[in-house]
């Protein structure tokens, strides 16, 4: 039976009298017990879809211009959600139609407990007490099999991980067993081992509760190993769509074979990944890269930052007089090297210390003991004054090019910033110059000189970020999980360009991510961390095709491939 049907959808937006069409037509359904994928780039319309559903896009701008949203949860009854009103349209949202968004910080409220706002949605929907609303939430967390759910009801967002936040999400969703869900990028930025926990639990809960599932992702990784059905959709337009195996074996538009060859996992290092306009404009071709310099043997490297007996806490239990009674050991007495020229890969789970590890090689985090001896000079020894004349050495590229970028500056004083800092260039023409010329290295326009972060897509924020961490020209840049929220295409387009800056700089990195796929193809070497220990490290191609560790052929296996 059809849960849902979306039947020629078009939706548009309008702002100062300019009109943006965002959906054209499209037509897709749902049946009770099935998961529907949608799958596409930022910018496509998946997300544009799923809020059009639940009523939940601002309008204005937004505006339906025709089509219809029909829902029957049982034999005898269907509606047209775009026709309801917002009074009964309240009485579906969180019921009968549950949303898991992309990012559970910002969907959750700060101020609030987990177990508070659980159990408010119970109470909303169900009538019940407090009490037993607050029993109902102890259960869904045992559900979703979060740990210490007697303990993790009292607990505030910012105090539990990534995962067990998004799991929190799905108890939400989950409260008042609805008959479809829409879970809109789950699992972007979770690492595998997670993102396979989510993905059976949803798929568990489904098939529980013989739901409905749209599940909005860019992974077809993702899709292989959850979706029954496939959506695929390009600049607002669904261009193919059909069972999950026929799809994914037998592509029929440009596009959908396009999403699935710009996977760093189907190319070997050094070579150019394919980009969506590769096949959609397939007459223009990108210089092919160079082929990467052969892995040096560690006797005949030259040695840029040796690290030694590495250990840096952080307080986690205080008494009522500020005195740190118990600490978490993030990096735990991990020694290692990091040659010149090289790009080393570091993986791992949320909370195994890889983004630790990388701010305090740069001196943004303090450790306790050991020692960063960079060039020859122990950067925990060294006083404030040369620390700040040393930073023009070695930079970082964040993860989230949005929060690390001031929305108050445009992107070419980003850039100039810190040749101001350093007093790098004589005048304020030539390190505007230089602002320019590296927007072009990152394939960029001059005229992006002037526009600020909010005009940008992610993929070109990244760039920005790029281009400012390579402005003081450093020897030593640590990229930290850089492309791990981006599109595959965006993320294919992005490791294009560090290949191509990394032959034309010739610096170093350090390329934390929690995706071994990515890691391979950009790394000469891979270090696996685990509880602030390194597990494993080796030659890339050695350590992801013969994995010593137990620990790294886990990681591995949790991939999810196509």
């Amino acid at each position: 039976m059809n849960l849902l049907q979306i039947k020629n959808l078009h939706v548009e937006f309008t702002n100062n009298d300019a009109t943006t069409k965002a959906l054209h037509g499209i037509s897709f359904e749902v049946n009770n017990g099935e998961i529907v994928a949608v799958v596409g780039e930022s910018g496509s319309g998946k997300s544009v879809t799923a809020m059009s559903i639940l009523q939940l896009l601002p309008s204005p701008p937004a505006k339906y211009t025709s089509g219809e949203i029909l829902f029957s949860d049982d034999a005898e009854t269907t509606i047209n959600l775009l026709n309801l009103p917002e009074k009964e349209l309240r009485s579906i949202r969180g019921n009968k139609i549950s949303m898991i968004f992309q990012e559970p910080m910002t969907s959750l409220n700060p101020v609030f407990s987990c177990g508070q706002q659980v159990a408010e949605a119970i109470q909303l929907h169900d009538k019940v007490s407090k009490k037993e609303a607050l029993q109902r939430t102890v259960e869904l967390f045992k559900q979703v099999q979060l740990p210490d759910p007697d303990k993790i009801i009292n607990r505030y967002p910012f105090q539990l991980s990534g995962g067990q936040k998004q799991r929190v999400m799905i108890a939400m969703a989950m409260s008042c067993n609805p008959s479809l869900l829409i879970a809109d990028e789950p699992t972007t930025a979770l690492d595998v081992t997670v993102q396979k926990r989510i993905l059976q639990l949803i798929k568990e809960l489904q098939q529980q509760n013989n739901m409905g599932v749209i599940f909005i992702t860019h992974d077809l990784g993702v899709v292989a190993e959850i979706a029954d059905k496939v959506v695929v959709m390009y600049k607002g337009n669904i261009v193919e769509q059909g069972p999950t195996k026929t799809v994914l074996q037998s592509p029929k538009h440009p596009y959908t074979q396009a999403l699935l060859q710009c996977r760093p996992a189907l190319h070997p290092k050094g070579e150019r990944l394919p980009v969506i306009s590769d096949f959609l404009e397939p007459k223009q071709h990108t210089k092919p890269l160079a082929k990467t310099v052969p892995e040096q043997k560690k006797n005949s490297a030259e040695t840029l930052l040796e690290v030694r007996d590495l250990t840096v806490k952080f307080p986690s239990v205080k008494n009522f007089f500020g005195r740190t009674l118990e600490y978490n050991t993030a990096v735990n007495n991990v020694s290692f090297d990091i040659y010149k020229g090289e790009t080393l890969g570091l993986v791992g789970e949320s909370g195994c210390g890889k983004t630790t590890l990388g701010r305090t090689l740069l001196r943004l985090q303090d450790a306790q003991e050991g020692k960063i001896i960079f060039e020859g000079k122990d950067l925990l020894a060294i006083d404030k004054n040369e620390l700040r004349t040393r930073r023009k050495d070695f930079q970082i590229v964040f993860q989230d090019p949005y929060s690390s970028l001031n929305p108050r500056k445009t992107a070419g004083r980003a850039i100039v910033e810190p040749l101001q800092v350093h007093e790098v260039l004589t005048s304020t023409n030539k390190r505007k110059e230089l602002a320019m010329e590296l927007l072009g290295k990152v394939n960029l326009q001059p005229e992006h000189f002037y526009r600020y972060p909010h005009e940008f897509s992610g993929g070109q924020r990244q760039r920005i970020g790029i281009a400012r961490a390579l402005a003081l020209n450093p020897g030593f840049i640590v990229f930290d999980e850089s492309v791990s929220a981006l599109d595959v295409s965006v993320q294919a387009q992005v490791l294009n360009l560090l290949t191509d800056l990394k032959n034309e700089f010739n610096f170093t990195a350090i390329f934390i991510s929690h995706d071994l796929s990515v890691v391979k193809y950009i790394s000469d070497r891979i270090m696996v961390m685990r509880k602030g220990k390194i597990e494993e490290i080796g030659y890339a191609e050695a350590v992801y095709n013969n994995p010593q560790s137990a620990y790294t052929a886990q990681l591995l296996s949790a991939i999810p491939t196509v």
